[in-house]
């Protein structure tokens, strides 16, 4: 099979030098039967993958299929959602995630998120990295933790003479990786991220794989991309999604294929995989 478009160019991608995935034997996430309604839609039906431990795993398909829906469940975003249900088995180290005794606030501590857009406190780039940490009440060396959480963000030599400027004065993909910084900065286990280069420059676009490729040795990852070419490079495993349409005109995002990337790009099970990967619909 060829390896997936690049969108932009409509040529055929390079050969990619695919991550080897570790074994599932203990999952950071086991997911099953996982259903999400908004209402009385249901949005995304019956997903099951297990999410393992200092990996990257990317969620592909085309808009509209539920990826972001599904990420958002990981850190329980979707309680913020009036009208959001959940339904099925979401796992944290054996522990139901939506169950009734835990904190969903802890839940997001230990399970960051950033999102598309970069989105900074209106702060200095100092407090920026500070915030979490001064909420959770660290008591220890904040100047040290600050220039810690940047060099782990591949930021600290481009900002460490400004760090009382205003975050807004950065460029976009700067921005960015203080966000990701931000969100490691209170210690989490698991960073998702929801399409996280869709708004940067092919140069930002490189610097923030090269920094997720150096934060998976430490921490699990889950992105949401619709650039394959980038899951094809970063991720370890890949889940494509795609979406049903009912008898009553409504889609239901569906998990099609869940698999070690290099598999889904070479040889995927499932025609749809392999449809979507070459460009024939999505």
């Amino acid at each position: 099979m060829t390896p997936p478009s690049d969108a932009a160019s409509g040529t055929r991608a390079p050969k990619v030098a695919y991550r080897e995935a570790r074994d599932l034997v203990s999952p950071v996430f086991e997911v099953g039967s996982l259903s999400v309604f908004y209402a009385d839609h249901e949005a995304v039906r019956d997903v099951n993958m297990n999410i393992g431990h200092q990996q990257i795993t990317a969620m592909i398909g085309p808009s509209g299929c539920g990826k972001s829906t599904v990420l958002r469940v990981f850190n329980r975003m979707n309680d913020l959602v009036p009208t959001a249900r959940v339904v099925g088995k979401v796992l944290y180290h054996d522990e139901d995630l939506y169950g009734r005794e835990v904190d969903p606030i802890e839940v997001r501590r230990r399970i960051g998120m950033v999102f598309q857009k970069p989105n900074p406190f209106p702060k200095s780039i100092y407090d920026n990295i500070a915030y979490g940490p001064r909420v959770g009440g660290f008591k220890g060396d904040l100047d040290g933790l600050v220039e810690e959480t940047l060099t782990h963000a591949a930021l600290w030599d481009e900002v460490k003479d400004k760090l009382k400027s205003s975050a807004l004065a950065l460029s976009g993909g700067q921005q960015q990786r203080l966000c990701i910084a931000r969100a490691i900065a209170v210690k989490p286990e698991v960073i998702l991220m929801d399409e996280p280069c869709s708004a940067l420059d092919p140069i930002a676009t490189a610097k923030i794989e090269d920094l997720m490729e150096h934060l998976a040795e430490e921490f699990t990852i889950i992105i949401v991309t619709h650039n394959m070419q980038q899951a094809a490079r970063v991720s370890h495993r890949t889940a494509f999604f795609t979406a049903d349409v009912d008898d009553k005109g409504e889609r239901h995002g569906r998990l099609v294929e869940y698999d070690e990337t290099a598999r889904i790009f070479s040889s995927p099970s499932d025609q749809r995989t392999e449809d979507y990967i070459s460009g024939r619909f999505g």
